[in-house]
Parts: C-alpha cells; structure tokens; sequence
C-alpha cells in the first residue's frame, strides 16, 4: 500500500496502525482476496460493464500485495480498493468491526469538524461551538497535507470507495476525506467566507465538547409533516426501514385531504422495504396499478458454458441454442424477473392534487423504487438533483478477520428498460444546493417546490 501521509505525518500514521492487530495468516489473506474475486466473477450483474482483462490481471498482481500487507488495516484497505474499481454501490467490502471502531472521522480533540460536497468544494458545514469564530462553517478546505484539496481526494480517498454515480462518490468522498485513527493528523489550509486563509493541523482524539453550530437535527422521525401557504402540505418520507411509517402515514390522512397540492420530500430518505413506500403512493395516485422495476440476473447453466469454449460468435447467428451457449461462456445469459405489477388496491379517498417530490443525492435504493412506481403521474413534478443512482440485491459473506463483502447480483431499470443505476434518477426541474444558499440558510429545491405548485393552484 503507498505511504500517502508526508514523512512529517508519518509516525503518527504507523503509530496509530499498529492499534490494528495483523491476525490474518498470508493464506488467509490471499483466501480472502481470491474469495471476493471469484463471487463478484460468478455473481456480479454488471460483469459486462468490467474490463475482464484488466480485473483478472488486477486480482493477480494484489496476490503478493496482500500477502505482504503489515496488518489487517492495509490488507482491506487493498480488497476495498480492488472493489472500487468495480464502480458499484451495491457492491462493497466493509473493514471488521476491530478497525471500523477504531476509525474517527469528525474529532480532533478541541475540534470537531463535519466536512460537506457543496458546489464540488470540501466545506465545514458544523464547528463545534467554542470554535465556530475560529473556523466558521461555510469554510472551505482548500488544501490537506500540502496538496490541494481535489488532488488528495483523488489520490487518497476516492479510491478506496464503491459507488455506481459520480456525484455519490464526490459526496462520500468528502464527507470521509479526513477520517483516520487516533493520533493521526492533518496539515488543513482553509479558507473562511470572507476569504481570510488560515493554517492548521488537527490530531484526531476524542473531542469532549458535544454542542456543535449549526445544531444538528439528529431526529429519527419517519414523517415530518407541516403546513405551507396556499393549503399547500409538506410530508417528509425520511425512511422505508420501518414499516411503521405507513400506519403514521395513515394518521396524516385527514389533514392531506384538506390540501391543494402537495410536496413530498424524499431527499433523507435512504431506502429500506419499497413495499413500506408503495404502500403510502397508492393513496396519491389514480391507478389501480402501477409498473414497477425490470429486473434481471445473471443465469449459470455450466453444460452451456463448457459448449460456449467451442462456440464462435458468428455462430449465434444459426441456432439459438449457440447463443445460449456462447453467452453463457462470456457471463453475459441473463434470467429476466417477470415484470413487476402491483395492485394498489384501497377504499379510502385518494389525494390526487398536483404533487412535487424533492430528491436528491440521498434520495436511494427503495426510495429510487418508489419514483419509479410513480413514473409518468401526470400530477407529479420531481425538483431537485439526481438520486444515489444505485439499487438491486446483493450477495453478502464474510472474509477472513471479520470483515464483509456484497456483490450486487441484480439489475434494476424502469420498466421500459431506461436505467437509472450509475446516473440516478434525474428530476424533471434540477437544482443544486450553492454556498449562497448555504451561508444564507435557504433551501432553493423548497422554495422551487413552493413556487412551481402555487402556479398551479391559482
């Protein structure tokens, strides 16, 4: 693994490294690798999309990297890495509990500093509160141990981390470009919103000071609903994890029905059970059914591949069965799911007013399906910016030293085929968040929403 802390960090780094016990034997660590290797070869959904030559010649050259790796920490810094270049956010290798509690991301002793992607800039967005005149937020950190800011992303972030979108890379990236073990530290320059430039450098240790500014809205809440002007209701979806969500959405009835129109705001809202989301959409649309997601998986039919070695491509051409064959030697036979109908069956008064839904690049998985099932409601307006852009369903196992891995083994796309995973799904008005908004405590995809639906309620 390179040495990417400056010889002036460079004790602290190896200090802190040997917090992590190196228990793994070199088979194990090779087993590991070659395991990981041969499921994402057998189970990986987008295997078409990979570079085989390369992947295979990656794996080969990584089996005396492991093997030499100084402990466990190195060794899965190396298979995350191999993972990430399989662009996939369903498709990760997470480090054992031992290293994963040991990592800190926000604390540096007297600071706590949480780190932000605004307009493609790293900013400080919460200061813990006896600093907050010292670094306000709205900070932007324009250099990390002597390199700009984009450039020790790139080389040392980046890519280490799975995900099937660029702005959810940039986003992750970002917010976990600073975490590290204890004693381990950072040359910051930053840059505050008057365009004053300070040095400093941060050690991580556990900071005592809890209150940070702005106060972070650490609430649970699945729902969050209020009223707007005009008769306009704002309902906030926040999770499809709970399945209570649908009994609290029933509880909002009485009030959503006395609204003009509607704004649903899906931008928290991670995934989970897209039965929980489907649940609470057949009460705001008309149908009595809906398309949901196309769905396809890689089919293994071992005879058809030992038949595809001797098979030609031109073959394909004469007899199904050749392409059969052939496809299934190259990994590409798929086994499509029947197509995805559901019955939204209700006797309550269905809420069809003009409706705004506010994603963004949090917005993922089950809360992607739920915009899919509502695709093409003629009262429906999505405002905001592309969702995570990556679904399906994983495999998942454990490695050597208790470490996990999933490899996606199912593609999703919109019934008629459009994909979504590796874009996300993009709203039929885009806005982005800038740091004028920002430092001005406006929220413009809101304010958009609210602009949008009062043209259409006079």
């Amino acid at each position: 693994m390179k040495k990417f802390i400056l010889p002036i960090l460079l004790f602290c780094i190896v200090n802190a490294l040997g917090q992590i016990s190196s228990g793994l034997t070199s088979a194990e660590k090779v087993y590991g690798l070659s395991k990981f290797w041969q499921e994402v070869n057998y189970n990986f959904v987008y295997l078409n999309k990979v570079n085989k030559e390369k992947w295979d010649s990656t794996y080969l050259s990584l089996i005396p990297q492991v093997q030499k790796t100084e402990n466990d920490y190195e060794y899965y810094r190396l298979l995350k890495q191999f993972c990430a270049t399989l662009k996939d956010g369903h498709t990760n290798i997470d480090f054992p509990n031992k290293i994963q509690s040991k990592l800190m991301r926000t604390d540096f002793g007297e600071y706590r500093i949480f780190i932000e992607n605004i307009e493609h800039r790293a900013i400080i967005t919460h200061i813990n509160t006896s600093k907050k005149n010292i670094i306000p937020p709205g900070s932007e950190i324009i250099s990390v141990n002597g390199l700009p800011t984009k450039e020790y992303i790139a080389q040392f972030v980046s890519p280490y981390i799975s995900s099937s979108t660029r702005h959810g890379l940039e986003d992750e990236a970002t917010i976990m470009m600073l975490q590290g073990f204890e004693g381990e530290q950072y040359k910051l320059k930053i840059k505050k919103p008057k365009g004053e430039i300070i040095e400093l450098v941060v050690k991580h240790s556990k900071c005592s000071e809890t209150e940070v500014f702005p106060i972070i809205d650490n609430s649970n809440s699945l729902i969050e609903f209020k009223w707007l002007k005009n008769q306009v209701a704002y309902l906030a979806l926040n999770s499809f994890q709970d399945q209570a969500i649908d009994s609290l959405f029933i509880t909002k009835l009485p009030e959503l029905y006395k609204a003009k129109a509607l704004i649903i705001d899906l931008r928290k809202n991670g995934g989970g059970n897209g039965d929980y989301g489907l649940e609470i959409l057949k009460y705001l649309i008309p149908n009595k059914e809906v398309s949901g997601i196309k769905s396809r998986t890689r089919n293994h039919i071992s005879t058809y591949k030992a038949w595809g070695e001797m098979t030609k491509p031109q073959d394909t051409l004469i007899h199904e069965e050749y392409k059969k064959a052939y496809l299934n030697y190259i990994g590409e036979y798929y086994y499509d799911f029947p197509t995805s109908i559901r019955e939204l069956k209700t006797k309550e008064k269905r809420i069809v007013i003009p409706t705004v839904v506010l994603i963004g690049h949090n917005t993922a998985s089950a809360a992607e399906d739920f915009l899919i099932y509502a695709d093409n409601q003629p009262h429906f307006t999505k405002i905001g910016s592309p969702t995570y852009g990556s679904t399906g369903q994983p495999y998942h196992f454990i490695l050597p030293g208790g470490g996990k891995a999933r490899v996606c083994t199912k593609q999703d796309t919109y019934p008629d085929g459009r994909e979504f995973v590796g874009t996300g799904i993009i709203p039929d008005i885009q806005i982005e968040i800038t740091m004028f908004d920002y430092l001005n405590g406006k929220d413009p995809v809101l304010e958009k929403s609210i602009e949008f639906l009062n043209k259409k309620i006079r």
